[in-house]
């Protein structure tokens, strides 16, 4: 359901916001995401032209949000690189269908519940989760 850019740049957010004052390289965060970094750079880079994420250059650089994570939802994130694409009108461009059919009805409220689960869980819930599993770390691994 979310696109493949939508995917790695919620793994990236998820990484800076667990280093809160820590810019992490692109290298580091590739690494440490699996996301392939020729693809982490333009997710990194449509992130910064959204607001919610800057660059620091030279020696201890990298990249940081510049979002607060008790604010920005999984939502916030989704909207800003790979909108969840709701369905306005017939798609098939039926002159009769002047609502939706229940086909494509039953589809839009799928893509509104996504909508509103993503718009309910920050990404410090996340990141600050009792699950045993560590977000984007093998277990055992402490991100650096």
């Amino acid at each position: 359901m979310l696109s493949k850019t939508a995917e790695y740049a919620l793994r990236a957010v998820a990484y800076m916001g667990s280093r809160p004052g820590s810019p992490a390289s692109a290298d580091m965060m590739a690494e440490r995401t699996k996301v392939p970094r020729r693809y982490l750079t333009r997710v990194l880079q449509d992130l910064a032209s959204a607001g919610l994420v800057r660059s620091r250059p030279g020696p201890g650089g990298g990249y940081e949000l510049c979002v607060s994570i008790d604010k920005l939802t999984i939502l916030d994130v989704v909207e800003k690189v790979g909108p969840i694409e709701r369905i306005r009108s017939c798609p098939l461009g039926l002159k009769s269908h002047t609502a939706l059919c229940p086909l494509h009805a039953a589809l839009d409220d799928a893509y509104a519940a996504t909508e509103n689960a993503f718009r309910g869980v920050t990404i410090k819930e996340l990141i600050e989760s009792t699950s045993p599993i560590i977000p984007l770390c093998e277990s055992g691994v402490v991100a650096d």
